[in-house]
């Protein structure tokens, strides 16, 4: 049979140097074309991606077989989780069990506000707060970080159908640590693919890896989701200590105001941000890790100049 060539995919998954690529935008259904990457690539010091839009070529087809010959512009491109042309980013934490790590939460939402990735913060196990009290804390300490929040239930399939219509014509990239239900989740939205769900260790109080590849997963039509391995650190390192302030979006009223030009919000006097603070119109626990990853990059910096 002859070659088709210049196929245009999306690749769906990638496990041991093949790329599995979804032809259904060309006209092709029925499966995935396991793909090799030319070794143009590796030269030019390119990795395709999930998510990438890629064009190939069908060496057997018989075996649904091919090489990826271009990777189309990218959209943008995440480090950790491994992703392109994402849309916007779903972060799962839980109310309890494990209880949220406020560090990473806000790590995670740092990295993907530089992206310029809108990002949904979903709080699952909300059958674990009995009187609401958690999910009120949680409302007041994120009400103004700048993304929308969600309190949903996978176990109970409560919340599952407000994060369905929020995921309609989007690529979006599912993270947050382990245990925290996130393969629950994307089993809730779909039927196709079952995805293996673990438990937290009652010892460690974290959970399993129950994901061990990134993979697109169709939840509707021209929605996919991406479901990532769960992570337990993320590092800003390459950011910019004075940067940092411009992805707390709370400070956006009041750090101009402040007595010096490129006031930090550390330990500069007459600084309008900490005022806020005091005052409680910023709240103290996102302060608290603004301070955190400051330190965290003031030390990183310090580092790369010794």
């Amino acid at each position: 049979m002859e070659q088709r060539t210049g196929i245009t995919g999306r690749i769906m998954r990638g496990i041991a140097g093949f790329y599995y690529v979804d032809a259904a935008e060309s006209g092709f259904f029925g499966g995935l074309y396991a793909c090799k990457a030319k070794g143009i690539f590796r030269k030019e010091g390119i990795s395709p991606l999930v998510g990438d839009r890629v064009i190939f070529d069908v060496t057997d087809e018989k075996d649904m077989e091919g090489n990826i010959t271009e990777i189309l512009p990218r959209k943008n491109a995440l480090v950790r989780p491994a992703a392109a042309n994402v849309d916007q980013g779903l972060l799962v934490f839980a109310f309890e069990d494990p209880a949220p790590n406020r560090l990473l939460l806000d790590r995670f939402l740092v990295d993907m506000m530089r992206l310029d990735i809108p990002v949904i913060l979903c709080f699952n196990k909300n059958d674990l707060d009995q009187t609401g009290q958690m999910e009120e804390k949680l409302r007041e300490i994120y009400a103004h970080c700048g993304c929308e929040l969600l309190f949903v239930s996978a176990q109970r399939e409560e919340g599952i159908e407000q994060i369905k219509a929020r995921l309609s014509g989007k690529l979006t990239v599912l993270a947050g640590p382990s245990g925290v239900g996130k393969s629950s989740i994307v089993n809730s939205l779909q039927d196709a693919t079952r995805m293996e769900t673990g438990h937290t260790s009652k010892k460690l109080k974290r959970g399993r890896h129950t994901t061990r590849r990134a993979e697109l997963i169709a939840v509707g039509e021209d929605a996919f989701i991406m479901d990532t391995p769960g992570f337990s650190s993320l590092f800003l390192s390459e950011m910019a200590k004075e940067d940092l302030q411009l992805y707390y979006p709370e400070f956006e009223p009041y750090r101009d105001a402040c007595r010096f030009l490129g006031c930090q919000h550390i330990n500069e006097p007459d600084c309008v941000v900490k005022e806020a603070v005091a005052a409680g119109a910023i709240h103290p626990k996102r302060y608290e890790t603004y301070h955190m990853l400051h330190e965290e990059l003031a030390d990183a910096e310090k580092n790369r100049y010794r």
